[in-house]
């Protein structure tokens, strides 16, 4: 009698996952490391802008002047800002280029003689904007020049008998709509690269060994010479791995969630509720289906162990792709990402985390196209698994 095609695909996942039991140490590793270095991760990384921020914000500015002397008042005053003036170096360029100093201001001879005669006075703000940490004190020492220029400006006018308000036929006023949770985008840009590769990977190890490792321990060929459909035996292997995948996911869900309640406030917030959580894990699933149906195939093709682990590597890169993507060129949310693997969760996972609406048409595409291409792969693997030579060890 044939045996039954579902008792043999659970039959040969319950086979793969005690399999996979026997391994304490790599079930340990695989399921509670990712989750443990995620909390140190952003908790640590919150902790650490916060202190720098807090720090560079509150601090006395030290603001190196090159031409101190010709602008004395101006000193004066930002003395009384909590700047502090202080010798600028001999080559001030070079002192920005070697990181000796964040920001330093030149003030030109001429200075003094443009700002008696009433014409625009120049003054030289010296940084590296491509050092993020010089970022805060060239904003502060902007927003000091700026007051400094504006409280001057006005004491002229009124010197003059004019209202300072005539220099100002128009006033400019921003009202920003953003909320907590739509900053995370700014914030947190790198959550969904985590989230993603713990689902494309989750169970890369039980899905390369339960294929390439059975092959070269010679115990695949006895289990395809059972009755057995192959379909259903290499159907039973990646439904192991999905349920090994799921439990890695939740717990790296339930970490990012302990780890964004323990992270120091910083005006960002995360929507982590049990309903965000299950959005995420929903969305997860058909790249969790993608990528074991994918490493699948990867080690039904392979002729080792090592050979199937040497492609693990460039695997890694592709959901760096659409991140790294969206970090130079930022784009607006259209239904067509929601049909391209990798950049369509991103975009999921980020409207997830900002609290955003996501419409029943992009569910349906994103689900459609993520369980069809899943789906799609699944089939070139079990052709594969047909394969006569695919029992034969290297």
């Amino acid at each position: 009698m044939k045996t039954s095609a579902l008792k043999v695909l659970w039959v040969v996942m319950l086979k793969e996952l005690l399999d996979l039991m026997r391994d304490r140490r790599t079930v340990y590793i695989s399921l509670f490391m990712g989750p443990l270095i995620a909390v140190g991760f952003i908790v640590g990384m919150g902790a650490l802008i916060q202190k720098k921020t807090t720090t560079q914000l509150e601090k006395t500015l030290e603001l190196p002047i090159v031409g101190a002397e010709h602008a004395p008042n101006l000193v004066a005053w930002l003395t009384a800002q909590n700047a502090v003036a202080k010798p600028a170096p001999d080559d001030p360029e070079a002192a920005i280029r070697n990181q000796d100093e964040d920001v330093i201001l030149r003030i030109p001879e001429g200075f003094a003689e443009d700002w008696r005669a009433g014409r625009p006075a120049l003054i030289e703000i010296l940084h590296d904007s491509t050092r993020d940490d010089s970022r805060i004190p060239v904003a502060r020492v902007t927003r000091l020049l700026e007051a400094y220029n504006g409280t001057v400006g006005a004491l002229r006018l009124l010197a003059r008998g004019v209202s300072p308000g005539v220099g100002q036929p128009m006033r400019v006023a921003q009202t920003d709509l953003s909320t907590p949770e739509s900053r995370v985008g700014q914030a947190l840009a790198f959550l969904p690269y985590l989230l993603i590769m713990s689902a494309f990977l989750g169970g890369a190890y039980l899905v390369i060994d339960a294929t390439a490792g059975e092959r070269e321990r010679q115990s695949l060929e006895p289990l395809l010479a059972t009755p057995a459909s192959r379909s259903m035996i290499m159907s039973g292997k990646i439904a192991a791995a999905c349920v090994f995948g799921l439990a890695s996911l939740v717990l790296m869900l339930l970490a990012f969630k302990f780890a964004f309640a323990i992270m120091p406030k910083s005006g960002v917030k995360v929507d982590m509720s049990v309903l965000a959580m299950a959005k995420l894990l929903l969305i997860l699933t058909p790249m969790l289906l993608f990528g074991t149906a994918l490493l699948t195939l990867i080690a039904a093709s392979a002729k080792s162990v090592k050979e199937a682990q040497s492609y693990m590597s460039l695997l890694f890169l592709l959901p760096m792709v659409p991140t790294i993507y969206l970090l130079i060129s930022p784009v607006k949310d259209a239904l067509w990402m929601m049909a391209v693997p990798f950049l369509s969760q991103n975009q999921m996972i980020m409207q997830v985390l900002r609290a955003e609406t996501i419409t029943a048409l992009e569910w349906l595409v994103y689900l459609g196209v993520g369980f069809g291409a899943g789906m799609l792969l699944w089939l070139v693997a079990s052709r594969l698994y047909h394969r006569e030579k695919l029992a034969i060890s290297a």
